[in-house]
C-alpha cells in the first residue's frame, strides 16, 4: 500500500480535526490512539459541563445543536462521534503508536494493537496530537502513592461520608469540591495561592464562594499538602510555616496534569526545557524536523490553559495548507 499522507498519533478532537481537513483535501489521513476516540473526554468528570459554547467546539461545518449553552461531557462524545462518522475517518482505536522513525517522505510508525499485535505503517508527515493529560503534576510528598490519593475525579458517589481534601483551585478542584459536598462528604479545599485560579468558569465562582464563607467546604488558603498518611494529611502554611494536621479518607490532587513529548524526542524536536513546548511554526504548526506536525493541547507545553479544543480545532486546516501548498 502506499504511503499514508498524514499519520495523526491521537483521535482526540483536535486530531479529528486534522482528519477533517485532510479529507477535505482529498489527503489520505489514518489516526491512531491508544484509546477510543476523544479519549482524553471520556476521563472528564461524568457531569462536567465545557466552558466553551458548543459552536466553538464544532469541526468540518457539522453541527453541534444542543439545547443548552454549554455542552455537556456525554454531548460532546456524542458529537465527536458524529464527526468521525460524517467524514468516515480512519480511526485506529486501542492501537498505540510506539515509536515514529525516518524522515519527511518516508516516516516509519510501529504500532500495538489491544490484543498485542504489532503493526508497521509508512507515512508522508506525522502529526502528534497527544494532548496534555498523559502525567500527572505530582505533589511530590510522602504518602503520595498510597491508595487513597488520586489525580483525577470522575463522580461523587464513592466518597459519601468521607473526609475528602481537595488540592488546587482550578475549575476541576472547584467543580469536584462542589460536587462532593453536596453528595454528603466532608470536603476541604488547600491550594497554595490566596485565591481561586483566575480560569474558574464564572458561572461556578457564586456557588463556591458561598460555600467557602457559610463553611460548608473547609479550605486552607496559602497552604501545601506536605505528607499524606493512611488516616491523615499535614498541611503547611506557606506564610508562617505552621503545620497542621487533617483527619482524612481521601485526596484528590487535582494539580493539572503535563504532556508526554517522548515521540517527539525520539524524532529529534527541540522542546523548550522550561516551558515545555516543542519548537514549532505557530502559522503551520510544523516543528523544528520537517515532516513533523503538532496539533492541539501538546503546543501549549505545560500550560494546559493556553489551549482548548476551541483554538486547537484551528490546527487542523492549518496543517493541511501547510502540505497541500508545499507539494
Amino acid at each position: 500500500m502506499d504511503p499514508i499522507d498524514i499519520a495523526v498519533v491521537g483521535a482526540g478532537p483536535c486530531g479529528i480535526a486534522v482528519g477533517v481537513a485532510a479529507r477535505e483535501q482529498n489527503l489520505r489521513a489514518v489516526l491512531f490512539d491508544k484509546g477510543c476516540v476523544a479519549a482524553s473526554l471520556v476521563n472528564y468528570p461524568y457531569y462536567m459541563r465545557f466552558f466553551s459554547t458548543s459552536d466553538r467546539l464544532e469541526v468540518g461545518g457539522v453541527p453541534f445543536a444542543i439545547p443548552e449553552k454549554n455542552p455537556s461531557r456525554q454531548e460532546a462524545l456524542v458529537y465527536y462521534r458524529r464527526v468521525a462518522e460524517h467524514f468516515d475517518l480512519d480511526i485506529r482505536q486501542y492501537e498505540a503508536v510506539e515509536s515514529v522513525s525516518g524522515a519527511e517522505g518516508s516516516f516509519i510508525l510501529k504500532t500495538r494493537k489491544m490484543s498485542g499485535q504489532e503493526r508497521e505503517y509508512e507515512a508522508m508527515r506525522v502529526v502528534m496530537a497527544t494532548g496534555g493529560f498523559h502525567t500527572p503534576n505530582m505533589l511530590e510528598v510522602p504518602g503520595e502513592d498510597l491508595p487513597k490519593v488520586l489525580h483525577y475525579y470522575m463522580e461523587p458517589h464513592p466518597f459519601f461520608g468521607q473526609d475528602v481534601l481537595v488540592v488546587g483551585g482550578s475549575n476541576s478542584a472547584v467543580e469536584a469540591s462542589l460536587e462532593l459536598f453536596r453528595s454528603g462528604a466532608r470536603v476541604t479545599l488547600v491550594h497554595f495561592l490566596d485565591k481561586l485560579d483566575r480560569g474558574v468558569k464564572p458561572w461556578v465562582v457564586p456557588d463556591i464562594t458561598n460555600r467557602l464563607e457559610q463553611g460548608d467546604i473547609g479550605v486552607y488558603w496559602g497552604h501545601r499538602v506536605v505528607e499524606i498518611t493512611p488516616e491523615s494529611v499535614l498541611l503547611r502554611d506557606e506564610g508562617t510555616g505552621e503545620l497542621t494536621e487533617l483527619t482524612n479518607d481521601w485526596v484528590l490532587a487535582l494539580t493539572g496534569w503535563r504532556p508526554n513529548p517522548t515521540l517527539l524526542r525520539e524524532l529529534g524536536v527541540e522542546i523548550d526545557e522550561t516551558t515545555g513546548i516543542p519548537a514549532h511554526d505557530p502559522h503551520t504548526m510544523e516543528t523544528s524536523v520537517p515532516g513533523v506536525f503538532i496539533a492541539g493541547v501538546l503546543a501549549a507545553g505545560n500550560n494546559a490553559n493556553k489551549i482548548f479544543i476551541e483554538n486547537g480545532r484551528a490546527h487542523g486546516g492549518q496543517i493541511v495548507s501547510a502540505v497541500t501548498e508545499g507539494g
